[in-house]
Protein backbone atom coordinates (compact mmCIF):
# COMPACT_ATOMS: atom_id res chain seq x y z
CA UNK A 1 0.00 0.00 0.00
CA UNK A 2 1.12 3.42 -0.55
CA UNK A 3 1.10 5.90 1.70
CA UNK A 4 0.53 9.63 1.67
CA UNK A 5 3.77 12.00 2.97
CA UNK A 6 3.67 13.99 5.75
CA UNK A 7 5.07 12.23 9.16
CA UNK A 8 6.57 14.79 11.40
CA UNK A 9 9.25 12.51 13.24
CA UNK A 10 6.67 9.40 14.49
CA UNK A 11 3.73 11.29 14.16
CA UNK A 12 1.50 12.11 11.19
CA UNK A 13 0.68 15.70 10.23
CA UNK A 14 -2.10 17.28 11.61
CA UNK A 15 -3.73 20.26 9.50
CA UNK A 16 -6.13 22.77 11.44
CA UNK A 17 -8.12 25.57 9.26
CA UNK A 18 -8.44 28.70 11.44
CA UNK A 19 -10.12 32.25 10.87
CA UNK A 20 -8.65 34.40 13.51
CA UNK A 21 -5.28 34.70 15.17
CA UNK A 22 -6.34 33.46 18.21
CA UNK A 23 -7.59 30.39 16.55
CA UNK A 24 -4.33 29.64 14.76
CA UNK A 25 -2.43 30.73 18.46
CA UNK A 26 -4.73 27.77 19.95
CA UNK A 27 -4.44 25.62 17.29
CA UNK A 28 -0.57 25.43 17.82
CA UNK A 29 -0.84 25.35 21.64
CA UNK A 30 -3.02 22.42 20.80
CA UNK A 31 -0.32 20.53 19.22
CA UNK A 32 -1.01 21.13 15.07
CA UNK A 33 1.53 21.11 12.58
CA UNK A 34 -0.01 23.49 9.95
CA UNK A 35 -2.53 25.75 9.63
CA UNK A 36 -5.18 26.58 6.66
CA UNK A 37 -6.04 30.56 7.15
CA UNK A 38 -9.40 31.73 6.07
CA UNK A 39 -12.21 33.90 5.92
CA UNK A 40 -16.14 32.71 6.05
CA UNK A 41 -15.27 29.39 7.47
CA UNK A 42 -18.96 28.83 7.61
CA UNK A 43 -19.23 29.22 3.88
CA UNK A 44 -16.23 26.63 3.28
CA UNK A 45 -13.66 29.52 3.41
CA UNK A 46 -12.70 32.30 1.22
CA UNK A 47 -8.66 34.20 1.33
CA UNK A 48 -8.30 35.79 4.73
CA UNK A 49 -7.86 39.84 4.50
CA UNK A 50 -4.22 41.07 4.50
CA UNK A 51 -3.80 41.73 8.13
CA UNK A 52 -4.88 38.06 9.30
CA UNK A 53 -1.36 36.88 6.84
CA UNK A 54 1.03 39.23 8.52
CA UNK A 55 -0.23 38.76 11.99
CA UNK A 56 0.03 34.96 11.62
CA UNK A 57 3.57 35.14 10.10
CA UNK A 58 4.57 37.36 12.88
CA UNK A 59 2.95 35.24 15.73
CA UNK A 60 2.26 31.66 14.80
CA UNK A 61 6.01 29.44 14.18
CA UNK A 62 4.32 26.72 12.58
CA UNK A 63 3.25 27.03 8.42
CA UNK A 64 0.38 28.71 7.70
CA UNK A 65 -1.23 27.90 4.52
CA UNK A 66 -3.43 30.71 3.15
CA UNK A 67 -7.19 30.21 1.11
CA UNK A 68 -7.21 31.58 -1.92
CA UNK A 69 -11.00 31.81 -3.15
CA UNK A 70 -12.24 35.19 -3.89
CA UNK A 71 -15.81 34.61 -2.89
CA UNK A 72 -18.01 31.26 -1.79
CA UNK A 73 -20.27 29.48 -3.86
CA UNK A 74 -19.13 27.25 -6.69
CA UNK A 75 -15.45 26.96 -8.05
CA UNK A 76 -15.82 28.02 -11.64
CA UNK A 77 -14.13 31.89 -11.93
CA UNK A 78 -14.69 34.66 -14.58
CA UNK A 79 -11.41 36.44 -15.55
CA UNK A 80 -12.01 39.05 -13.05
CA UNK A 81 -11.93 36.41 -10.13
CA UNK A 82 -9.02 34.82 -11.33
CA UNK A 83 -6.44 37.98 -11.56
CA UNK A 84 -7.86 38.04 -7.88
CA UNK A 85 -6.70 35.27 -7.08
CA UNK A 86 -3.40 36.06 -9.02
CA UNK A 87 -3.24 39.18 -6.28
CA UNK A 88 -3.70 37.48 -3.41
CA UNK A 89 -0.90 34.59 -3.89
CA UNK A 90 1.26 37.33 -4.68
CA UNK A 91 0.37 39.17 -1.35
CA UNK A 92 1.03 35.77 0.35
CA UNK A 93 4.35 35.10 -1.51
CA UNK A 94 4.95 38.75 -0.09
CA UNK A 95 4.15 37.78 3.68
CA UNK A 96 6.35 34.69 3.20
CA UNK A 97 3.42 32.29 3.98
CA UNK A 98 4.13 28.14 3.94
CA UNK A 99 1.67 27.72 1.05
CA UNK A 100 -1.69 28.43 -0.81
CA UNK A 101 -4.70 26.49 -1.12
CA UNK A 102 -6.90 26.71 -4.29
CA UNK A 103 -9.17 25.14 -6.82
CA UNK A 104 -10.52 26.03 -10.69
CA UNK A 105 -13.18 23.95 -12.18
CA UNK A 106 -14.86 24.07 -15.36
CA UNK A 107 -18.65 25.00 -16.41
CA UNK A 108 -18.51 21.34 -17.59
CA UNK A 109 -17.32 20.23 -13.65
CA UNK A 110 -13.87 19.37 -14.57
CA UNK A 111 -10.80 20.29 -13.36
CA UNK A 112 -9.59 23.40 -14.69
CA UNK A 113 -5.87 22.05 -15.84
CA UNK A 114 -4.30 25.53 -17.37
CA UNK A 115 -5.24 27.60 -15.27
CA UNK A 116 -4.97 26.27 -11.77
CA UNK A 117 -1.72 25.24 -13.06
CA UNK A 118 -0.82 28.72 -13.82
CA UNK A 119 -1.17 29.54 -10.16
CA UNK A 120 0.30 27.00 -8.95
CA UNK A 121 3.50 28.27 -11.17
CA UNK A 122 2.77 31.79 -9.99
CA UNK A 123 2.70 30.55 -6.33
CA UNK A 124 6.44 29.15 -6.83
CA UNK A 125 8.30 28.19 -4.02
CA UNK A 126 5.23 28.40 -2.01
CA UNK A 127 3.61 24.21 -2.71
CA UNK A 128 -0.23 24.34 -3.81
CA UNK A 129 -3.14 22.44 -2.29
CA UNK A 130 -5.98 21.92 -4.42
CA UNK A 131 -9.03 21.74 -1.98
CA UNK A 132 -12.67 20.35 -2.15
CA UNK A 133 -13.57 22.19 -5.19
CA UNK A 134 -11.83 18.03 -5.59
CA UNK A 135 -15.25 16.62 -4.19
CA UNK A 136 -17.35 18.88 -6.77
CA UNK A 137 -16.15 16.70 -9.50
CA UNK A 138 -17.89 13.77 -11.39
CA UNK A 139 -14.65 11.52 -12.33
CA UNK A 140 -12.33 11.13 -9.35
CA UNK A 141 -9.81 9.34 -10.19
CA UNK A 142 -9.82 10.99 -13.68
CA UNK A 143 -9.31 14.55 -11.88
CA UNK A 144 -6.49 12.92 -9.66
CA UNK A 145 -4.72 13.12 -12.87
CA UNK A 146 -5.82 16.30 -13.81
CA UNK A 147 -4.69 17.91 -10.63
CA UNK A 148 -1.21 16.16 -10.75
CA UNK A 149 -0.70 17.66 -13.85
CA UNK A 150 -1.33 21.52 -12.93
CA UNK A 151 2.04 20.71 -10.18
CA UNK A 152 -0.11 20.96 -6.96
CA UNK A 153 1.56 19.17 -4.55
CA UNK A 154 -1.76 18.21 -2.08
CA UNK A 155 -5.44 17.36 -2.60
CA UNK A 156 -7.56 18.11 0.14
CA UNK A 157 -10.49 15.95 0.15
CA UNK A 158 -13.34 13.76 1.54
CA UNK A 159 -13.31 11.12 -0.83
CA UNK A 160 -16.11 13.31 -2.99
CA UNK A 161 -18.69 12.11 0.63
CA UNK A 162 -20.08 14.15 3.46
CA UNK A 163 -17.43 13.45 5.11
CA UNK A 164 -13.88 11.61 5.57
CA UNK A 165 -15.05 8.66 7.24
CA UNK A 166 -17.94 8.40 4.59
CA UNK A 167 -15.21 8.19 2.20
CA UNK A 168 -12.88 6.55 3.29
CA UNK A 169 -12.98 3.94 0.77
CA UNK A 170 -12.37 6.32 -2.08
CA UNK A 171 -9.59 7.95 0.02
CA UNK A 172 -7.69 4.95 0.31
CA UNK A 173 -8.13 3.95 -3.45
CA UNK A 174 -7.12 8.31 -4.44
CA UNK A 175 -3.97 7.29 -1.84
CA UNK A 176 -2.92 3.65 -3.60
CA UNK A 177 -3.54 5.27 -7.27
CA UNK A 178 -1.42 8.68 -6.14
CA UNK A 179 1.29 6.69 -5.02
CA UNK A 180 4.42 9.18 -4.28
CA UNK A 181 3.05 11.86 -7.10
CA UNK A 182 0.88 13.86 -4.90
CA UNK A 183 0.05 13.40 -1.25
CA UNK A 184 -4.02 13.07 -0.66
CA UNK A 185 -5.19 14.76 2.60
CA UNK A 186 -8.30 13.62 4.47
CA UNK A 187 -10.75 16.16 5.31
CA UNK A 188 -14.09 16.99 6.48
CA UNK A 189 -15.64 15.92 9.67
CA UNK A 190 -12.33 14.70 11.18
CA UNK A 191 -12.32 15.04 15.02
CA UNK A 192 -10.48 12.63 17.93
CA UNK A 193 -13.45 10.33 17.67
CA UNK A 194 -12.95 9.08 14.32
CA UNK A 195 -9.31 10.24 13.47
CA UNK A 196 -8.26 7.11 14.51
CA UNK A 197 -10.50 5.25 11.99
CA UNK A 198 -10.33 7.40 9.24
CA UNK A 199 -6.25 6.51 9.45
CA UNK A 200 -7.09 2.84 9.55
CA UNK A 201 -9.37 2.50 6.72
CA UNK A 202 -7.40 5.20 4.64
CA UNK A 203 -4.17 4.94 4.89
CA UNK A 204 -3.44 8.67 5.10
CA UNK A 205 -0.49 10.24 6.72
CA UNK A 206 -1.90 14.02 6.73
CA UNK A 207 -5.22 15.05 8.00
CA UNK A 208 -7.26 18.51 7.95
CA UNK A 209 -9.69 19.39 10.19
CA UNK A 210 -12.03 22.65 11.48
CA UNK A 211 -13.43 20.89 14.04
CA UNK A 212 -16.54 22.19 13.07
CA UNK A 213 -18.19 18.68 14.08
CA UNK A 214 -17.01 19.96 18.29
CA UNK A 215 -16.82 23.68 17.95
CA UNK A 216 -19.46 25.57 15.80
CA UNK A 217 -17.88 28.29 13.63
CA UNK A 218 -17.36 31.61 14.99
CA UNK A 219 -16.77 30.25 18.18
CA UNK A 220 -14.80 32.20 19.88
CA UNK A 221 -14.39 29.44 22.89
CA UNK A 222 -10.31 29.35 21.97
CA UNK A 223 -9.65 27.05 25.18
CA UNK A 224 -12.19 24.41 24.25
CA UNK A 225 -10.43 24.74 20.67
CA UNK A 226 -6.74 24.55 21.79
CA UNK A 227 -8.40 20.80 23.78
CA UNK A 228 -9.55 19.75 20.70
CA UNK A 229 -6.87 20.11 18.66
CA UNK A 230 -5.05 18.30 21.31
CA UNK A 231 -6.79 15.75 21.06
CA UNK A 232 -6.55 15.17 17.57
CA UNK A 233 -2.42 15.88 17.99
CA UNK A 234 -2.12 12.89 20.77
CA UNK A 235 -4.09 10.85 17.86
CA UNK A 236 -1.83 11.39 15.64
CA UNK A 237 1.18 10.74 17.45
CA UNK A 238 -0.59 7.53 18.64
CA UNK A 239 -0.89 6.45 14.97
CA UNK A 240 2.39 7.37 13.72
CA UNK A 241 3.92 5.29 16.64
CA UNK A 242 1.41 2.61 15.90
CA UNK A 243 1.92 2.84 11.98
CA UNK A 244 6.09 2.87 13.18
CA UNK A 245 6.09 -0.38 15.24
CA UNK A 246 4.20 -2.16 11.94
CA UNK A 247 7.24 -0.81 9.80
Amino acid sequence: MAYSAGTVGNRFLLEISVETLEGAMAAERGGADRLELCAELAAGGVTPGTELMRHARERVRIPAFVMIRPRAGDFVYSDAEFEEMKREIATAKELSLGGAVLGILTPERRVDIARTHALVELARPLPVTFHRAFDELLDLRGALEDVIQTGAKRILTSGGAKSALEGAAMLAELITIAGDRIVIVPGAGISGANIVEVARRTRAREFHSGLSSELPYGSNDYKKFEAEVRKLSEQTGQIGQRQTNLE
